[in-house]
């Protein structure tokens, strides 16, 4: 889809990334998994002297507020990934830009997009939450849980960038949901929302937030 979305001026580096031009603006994306390797891709782009990113993607449920559906605009996220506290040593939490929160709420609510807004806690393993560590969360008030927005976020502040993430509800772990129990509904909203949050992202890229 990327590939398609930035045909007209593609360029593939080495690193899991694929750039080009989106109505004149330069936009690049990379499929990450993780901390350690969301790091290697935002760091190059950081170094490389990228303004902005997007951090996209999927979140386990920890809010019965949040539904099948939602874009969930990250506001902060918490720092348990592994990566982001070598970047932020003195932080346990790292904010997302205001402006783009701002601006991902207004878009949502002008295209009628469902949306959620919160924190997300950002850890460094995958499938190993018990149900005492998922109920702790919720209690603290975290609206999901995935693995990279924190080491995006953090990367971003470290260089002085702007970031937000920008996710999207695969498995509502709160409610005892798994990826193991996908529907056919289920799997056809996630990816209606995939399309929605690509919508989101292109839109805030063409943004000049100060």
């Amino acid at each position: 889809m990327w590939k398609e979305l930035l045909k007209n001026e593609v360029w593939l580096p080495k690193w899991n990334t694929v750039t080009g031009k989106y109505n004149g603006t330069k936009v690049g994306f990379a499929n990450v998994f993780g901390g350690p390797m969301t790091s290697s891709v935002v760091h190059q782009f950081g170094l490389a002297g990228t303004e902005m990113f997007i951090q996209t993607g999927y979140f386990g449920g920890l809010s019965h507020e949040v539904k099948y559906g939602d874009i969930f605009i990250v506001t902060d996220a918490v720092m348990q990934d592994g990566v982001s506290h070598w970047y932020l040593p003195n932080q346990d939490v790292v904010q997302a830009n205001e402006e783009l929160v701002r601006l991902a709420i207004d878009y949502c609510a002008k295209k009628g997009y469902s949306y959620s807004t919160g924190t997300v806690i950002s850890t460094s393993a995958m499938l190993l939450e018990t149900d005492e560590m998922v109920n702790g969360w919720a209690d603290k008030g975290y609206l999901g849980v995935d693995m990279e927005t924190a080491t995006t976020l953090a990367i971003a502040k470290k260089f002085n960038k702007k970031a937000i993430g920008l996710l999207n509800l695969s498995d509502h772990i709160i409610k005892g949901d798994t990826l193991y129990s996908y529907t056919e509904e289920r799997e056809t909203l996630e990816m209606d929302t995939d399309d929605k949050i690509r919508d989101v992202a292109l839109y805030l890229s063409t943004k000049v937030v100060e």
